[in-house]
C-alpha cells in the first residue's frame, strides 16, 4: 500500500479538511455545535522542526515513576523447555513516554478507557428485550429487535467522542525522509517470509545440540505482518507502517514511533530509538523462503563430527538458511527482535529512521483545535489559518 496524504479527516459527523490556507473542520448533522466534536493535534514539520498545536490539559494520569531501562531489560522470565528460554519483550509502554507528545498520549489512552456506547445500547437492548421476552413473550422480542439500530447509532457516537484527530503538514524534505522510510517498509513487507522472536535460549549439552539438529541456540518465533494501520482510537491524515511485534504493535508515524499494547499507548522519539541489524544463520526445519539464501546444510540428528548419527533411521539433511534479523531497543523499554528472510534490506530503513531523529523537535503553543473552533461563531464551516 504506497505511503500518501488526505486531504480530510472524518471523525463522526466531523470533517477536519487540509489545504494550504490551514486546517478547516465542517459538521455534517444539523444540530451539532462547531467545536463539540474530538479535539485534534496539528503536526507541522519542516526543516526548522516539529511544531506541536495540540491539547493544553493531561487526558490521562501521567506516570509516576520511572523504572531504569538496564533494570526492566533484566527482568526477563524463563519459559519451560528442555533448553532455558529467556523472553524477548518490552517494558510497560505506559513508560514509554516521549514529552512532546505527552499529551496526544494522555488522549489516547483515557479515549481508549471510554466506554462504548455501541456495546452498552447494543447489548442493553438485547439483554432488555431477553428478559422481556422470557417474563411476558412476544413484547419482550420487539425490544430485541431495536439492538441492531441501537448499536448502529452508538457506534456513530463512538466515531467522533472516542477519536483522536491528528492531521500532519510535512514540507517536502520531511515527506521525502517519511517516504523513504515507508517504502524501506514496504520492502520488508515483501519479503518471503517475516518473523517476531519472542525467546531464545543457549544450547549448552550436548543432548539438546542432538535434539535441534546442532544448533547453538534456540529460538521461538512467529510468522508476523507488516501492514498500513491506525489505532482504533486515531484518525489521521496519514495512515502510518505497523509493525507487529507480538501482542504490541508499533505505529511508525512522521512525528513520533507509538507502541500499543492491550489498547494502552506508549511514544518513543526516533531519537531514542536503537536500531541494531545483523546477519544469523539459522537451521531451517520449515519451508525454504523463495527469497533466503541457503549457505549450506546439517543433518536432523548429527554426530560429534557433525556428521549424521546414524542410529536414526528418520535422519535426513536441513538447510541452513541466512536471514537479516532488526533488533530495536530504547530505554525507556523497547526490546523486539525481527527477522527477515532477505538479505540487505534492512541498511535503507535504518538510514530513513536515522534521518527522521535529526528533525529537531521544537515545542510551539500547545493549542487545541477543538478550543479554537470554540473560539468561533456557531456557523456550518470555519478554517483555521
Amino acid at each position: 500500500m504506497p505511503f500518501y496524504f488526505r486531504k480530510s479527516v472524518a471523525a463522526g459527523p466531523f470533517r477536519f479538511n487540509f489545504s494550504q490556507s490551514g486546517v478547516g473542520i465542517s459538521v455534517g448533522v444539523k444540530g451539532f455545535r462547531i467545536g463539540t466534536g474530538p479535539r485534534g493535534h496539528y503536526v507541522r514539520a519542516g526543516l526548522g522542526g516539529i511544531y506541536y498545536r495540540g491539547s493544553l490539559g493531561g487526558a490521562g494520569e501521567r506516570s509516576k515513576r520511572r523504572r531504569e531501562a538496564a533494570a526492566r531489560r533484566r527482568e526477563l522470565r524463563t519459559v519451560p523447555s528442555s533448553v532455558e528460554m529467556t523472553e524477548i519483550e518490552s517494558g510497560d509502554v505506559l513508560e514509554m513516554r516521549d514529552e512532546k507528545v505527552g499529551d496526544l498520549i494522555d488522549e489516547l489512552n483515557a479515549k481508549q478507557q471510554q466506554i462504548s456506547f455501541a456495546k452498552v445500547f447494543g447489548y442493553g437492548f438485547a439483554l432488555l428485550g431477553l428478559a422481556a421476552g422470557l417474563l411476558s413473550g412476544g413484547a419482550g422480542w420487539i425490544i430485541v429487535a431495536f439492538a441492531l439500530p441501537a448499536w448502529v447509532f452508538g457506534s456513530w457516537l463512538d466515531s467522533y467522542r472516542r477519536k483522536v484527530v491528528v492531521l500532519y503538514d510535512l514540507d517536502t524534505t520531511i515527506e521525502a525522509r517519511y517516504r523513504a522510510l515507508t517504502e524501506g517498509i514496504d520492502t520488508l513487507a515483501n519479503c518471503g517470509a517475516k518473523w517476531h522472536i519472542e525467546s531464545h535460549g543457549q544450547i549448552s549439552n550436548l543432548t539438546a545440540w542432538k535434539q535441534h539438529a546442532g544448533a547453538d541456540r534456540l529460538v521461538s518465533r512467529k510468522s508476523t505482518s507488516l501492514s498500513y494501520a491506525k489505532p482504533k482510537v486515531l484518525e489521521s491524515n496519514i495512515t502510518p507502517p505497523a509493525l507487529g511485534v507480538g501482542r504490541q504493535v508499533i505505529y511508525l508515524l512522521p512525528d513520533v514511533v507509538l507502541m500499543e499494547d492491550s489498547s494502552r499507548f506508549g511514544a518513543i522519539a526516533y531519537r531514542d530509538l536503537d536500531l541494531r541489524i545483523d546477519q544469523t544463520n539459522f537451521i531451517e526445519d520449515g519451508s525454504v523462503p523463495k527469497d533466503a539464501e541457503v549457505v549450506g546444510y546439517t543433518w536432523k540428528h548429527p554426530n560429534k563430527r557433525g556428521g549424521p548419527d546414524r542410529r536414526f533411521k528418520d535422519n535426513y539433511q536441513i538447510p541452513v538458511c541466512r536471514y537479516e534479523q532488526l533488533h530495536l531497543t530504547s530505554e525507556s523499554g523497547v526490546n523486539e527482535l525481527l527477522i527477515f528472510s532477505q538479505l540487505g534490506l534492512l541498511e535503507s530503513v535504518i538510514r530513513s529512521f536515522e534521518a527522521l531523529s535529526k528533525t529537531p523537535l521544537v515545542d510551539d503553543a500547545r493549542q487545541s483545535l477543538a478550543e479554537r473552533i470554540n473560539a468561533l461563531e456557531p456557523r456550518a464551516a470555519s478554517a483555521i489559518s
